[in-house]
């Protein structure tokens, strides 16, 4: 139920939740040569606002600031190498913010800047602290603007999208729902110019089995597309937060609960952030290969990873690192933190803990991967 006491089982609620979190992508947003549309983001805008007046608590999460900063800095498309990209979201986070405070405060609404990492999300410290700012914002009745830290973010530790940012945001603030707005209506089965059906409601990842999902937005300016757009929708339904996909021009319908965009109806319960960080925002720094019977352990019976059921090892990692899980096949189905650096592993794959720690030491009884730090993947 959201915190109206309505259940959220499908997009009509979204008429009655209390806290939306509400993501906006740089194409929808920005022109093609690189600046803010004022047009576009006062649009968007005169829907937000509306919605906050009426007392829903809106979360924005709004991508841009690269892209607002090109035209300043005479570039005529968005940079490859990460220093660039630094450069000119540092340059155009602030001209994003001042377009959204001039938009918002025109209707009596105040906004604030939050910037994250994705250490913010997945350290305990720093989610209970991000959690208490946001939940004092919004008590506040402040529309929070939030973005990556992209100026200080790294390649290694960085979300890589704002979809999937989104989604963990969502988590932190117990959202009633998400939606991720683009410049695409719909999910499709296939190309809409092709004729294709929009699909309405997606009840789980296996709906999805088939369908070729797009990687790129019409505009060329954001780092995502349809495909980090659902991979976030899944990421939120999967921890007990359902979520709408469709377009920038569709805000107002989809907030009104109307039949617009793609609907991801609720298939799981929310998780640790933890366990969220190691499924999908972990750098993986290796693979352990399992045999049938301990995939059958780790999967089906939710048991620790021991090396008994380890057939090979490949990848560079550190005791404490995050590694994936996979089958003989290759498909991989988990992610877990490995209690062993990969040095000592090949000479432990197949062997019990009792015979190791007999012949190399108390300290070889560990699991490899403890099932407190292991997650399964849907795949």
């Amino acid at each position: 139920m959201n915190s109206s006491g309505h259940r959220m089982d499908s997009r009509a609620a979204l008429a009655t939740a209390a806290r939306i979190v509400v993501k906006v992508g740089s194409s929808s947003l920005t022109s093609v040569a690189g600046g803010i549309s004022e047009v576009a983001l006062n649009q968007l805008v005169d829907v937000l606002a509306r919605r906050r007046l009426s007392g829903t608590e809106i979360i924005l999460v709004s991508s841009g600031a690269i892209a607002a900063g090109l035209l300043p800095l005479g570039l005529a498309r968005r940079p490859r190498d990460l220093a660039t990209q630094q450069a000119a979201a540092s340059v155009g986070q602030g001209l994003l913010m001042a377009h959204y405070n001039h938009a918002f405060i025109s209707h009596g609404v105040t906004v604030s800047q939050v910037l994250l990492t994705a250490e913010d999300l997945s350290r305990r410290r720093h989610y209970v602290n991000a959690h208490r700012a946001m939940e004092r914002l919004l008590h506040l009745g402040v529309v929070p603007i939030v973005n990556e830290n992209d100026t200080v973010a790294t390649h290694e530790i960085r979300f890589g999208d704002n979809d999937r940012l989104a989604a963990l945001v969502a988590h932190l603030v117990k959202a009633d729902a998400l939606v991720l707005l683009s410049d695409v209506d719909s999910l499709y089965d296939g190309p809409p110019a092709d004729g294709a059906r929009r699909i309405s409601t997606v009840d789980s990842p296996g709906d999805l089995e088939g369908i070729v999902i797009g990687n790129a937005g019409q505009a060329g300016l954001g780092t995502g597309g349809m495909a980090t757009k659902v991979q976030a929708a899944l990421i939120a339904a999967e921890t007990g937060i359902p979520a709408l996909v469709t377009s920038t021009a569709n805000a107002a319908a989809a907030l009104a609960g109307e039949d617009v965009g793609t609907w991801f109806a609720i298939n799981g319960n929310k998780r640790p952030v933890r366990l969220l960080w190691l499924a999908h925002l972990a750098d993986i720094h290796g693979r352990l290969v399992l045999d049938d019977g301990a995939v059958r352990a780790v999967r089906e019976r939710h048991k620790s990873l021991l090396p008994a059921g380890i057939t090979a090892v490949s990848g560079d990692f550190e005791a404490g690192d995050a590694v994936e899980l996979a089958d003989l096949a290759g498909n991989v189905f988990a992610h877990g933190l490995v209690n062993y650096p990969c040095a000592d592993l090949p000479q432990m794959l197949g062997r019990s803990t009792k015979s190791l720690a007999k012949e190399l030491g108390r300290e070889y009884e560990r699991e490899v991967v403890h099932v407190d730090d292991l997650v399964l993947l849907h795949t």
